[in-house]
């Protein structure tokens, strides 16, 4: 999606995993599960269990690329349309073994989809009815890889020469405190500046990636071309939360040292740039995901650029960016709208954000076809290329990625014909997981929002004020952390 976890956290955040495990039913943690022994995992479910594959997720991202990629799905049984990539009705989704597939959809956002989550995953020994898979973000995958919820992939025949091809941080993210992979990803998620050629074309004189990118090159620079598109009626971002991950993921220390909340430096810079632009009008005041932020996208927007990772760019960019209509009480599409006028270049800083890792359950009665999954949808190098050049994802392939970047014939038609894979795999072997903890979604998501009145300049509300009302809401959402 997004956007990390990491191993570093070590000894520490496994203590943590042990302690937020176990408040499942208290809304005032964003918890989790109950801990159970692995032999209580052991219970086998009912028959129906067995022939049924039940998948947890917060979107359907993942079940469209299940249903065009996976070789095992049974799209006639299951009314996909092939020709056009869509389901056709509203029936289950089958397996060629005919084994039925079972999507459970929560919503990501505060916390719903791993509360719903944990809730299920306790109860877990006791059912009948098994969870056998489930997805998690790097905002908090340290959570469940270092806990007894998740099965070692070794355990289901997933080796190191199955996965020797993904990038490292992917593994790192999902390895647990005593050394065990226990979850996969089909996607490394770096993070580019998306612009409008148009717009850049008008104020810098210029469409092209690498002379655009010279005059974003660091955050002086980006700040000086914010001023140059004020002068021509045009916003440099959307909205607050726009260029947050950028600066999140620079930071020095990680959110959360033992117990303590600790408020990096280079967060209050992003307050500070966000408050800049919001008092001089360099961005539209909107907030990530609202229906402004994504109209903004469009082509009756005025924002040049927008910060996004690989996924964000074929499954959210590519999107808001086609012209719509309203028909007969809905939308229609109509004309092309900005397809072809979107670039991408570097940014004044490296970034990434999100990701997404398929985690098989403990107590699963189907991992040999959990196995076949992860196998198939992340280590098989030929549907990973296919992948990316279908959908325009970035896939966690090394070997795959390089050959489209290196490919001369290749380009994004809906970014003007630009190879964009060969600046994300640039990056991608540059991500570092070493600043990120189990808190993350929670302690992002409560700092954002905190410092949104002060943006507004809401009365009574100045820095300070923001800063104790994040301090207030982080804590009421997780109990056992403290102040600096």
């Amino acid at each position: 999606m997004t956007k990390l976890k990491r191993v570093l956290c070590g000894t520490m955040c496994l203590a943590m995993a042990g302690s937020m495990l176990t408040a499942c039913g208290d809304d005032s943690s964003s918890s989790g599960t109950a801990d159970v022994t692995p032999e209580a995992q052991k219970t086998e479910g009912s028959a129906d269990s067995k022939n049924t594959i039940k998948i947890y997720v917060w979107n359907q991202e993942f079940q469209g690329l299940f249903r065009r990629y996976y070789p095992d799905y049974d799209a006639e049984k299951s009314g996909y349309d092939t020709t056009k990539n869509e389901k056709t009705g509203t029936g289950d989704d089958y397996l060629k073994d005919g084994k039925k597939v079972v999507w459970v959809v929560n919503e990501n956002k505060g916390n719903n989809y791993q509360d719903k989550l944990d809730t299920a995953l306790k109860a877990q020994s006791e059912s009948d009815d098994k969870i056998d898979m489930f997805l998690i973000e790097a905002d908090y995958a340290l959570k469940y890889v270092n806990s007894k919820f998740t099965t070692p992939l070794a355990d289901i025949g997933i080796s190191d020469s199955d996965t020797a091809e993904m990038y490292d941080y992917t593994k790192q993210v999902a390895t647990s405190t005593d050394g065990t992979l226990r979850a996969v990803s089909w996607q490394a998620t770096p993070g580019l500046f998306a612009y409008r050629a148009d717009i850049a074309r008008d104020v810098l004189g210029t469409d092209d990636p690498e002379k655009v990118q010279a005059e974003l090159s660091d955050w002086d620079k980006f700040d000086a071309v914010a001023a140059k598109m004020a002068e021509k009626d045009y916003k440099m971002l959307s909205g607050f939360d726009d260029s947050y991950r950028v600066f999140s993921n620079n930071v020095s220390k990680p959110w959360v040292d033992g117990d303590t909340i600790q408020v990096d430096d280079m967060l209050m810079k992003w307050v500070d740039q966000t408050k800049d632009y919001t008092d001089k009008g360099y961005n539209n005041k909107t907030s990530l995901w609202d229906d402004t932020w994504g109209a903004d996208q469009g082509p009756n927007g005025k924002v040049f650029g927008f910060f996004y990772s690989t996924w964000g760019i074929n499954f959210t960019l590519k999107g808001n960016s086609l012209a719509t209509a309203v028909k007969d009480g809905g939308k229609e599409e109509v004309g092309n709208g900005l397809f072809g006028e979107y670039r991408v270049c570097e940014g004044p800083a490296a970034f990434f954000w999100g990701g997404t890792w398929l985690c098989c359950a403990a107590g699963s009665d189907n991992t040999d076809t959990v196995a076949d999954i992860m196998k198939k949808m992340t280590c098989d190098k030929d549907i990973a290329k296919k992948l990316t050049l279908d959908t325009l994802d970035y896939t966690n392939n090394k070997s795959a990625m390089q050959e489209i970047a290196d490919d001369a014939s290749y380009g994004s038609a809906f970014l003007g014909g630009q190879n964009h894979v060969k600046l994300f795999a640039a990056a991608a072997p540059n991500i570092k997981m070493d600043k990120t903890t189990m808190y993350d979604q929670g302690l992002n998501e409560a700092f954002q929002a905190a410092f949104k009145d002060y943006f507004l300049g809401t009365e009574g509300v100045d820095k300070d004020k923001a800063l104790e009302n994040f301090y207030t809401a982080a804590i009421e959402k997780y109990p056992n952390l403290k102040k600096a």
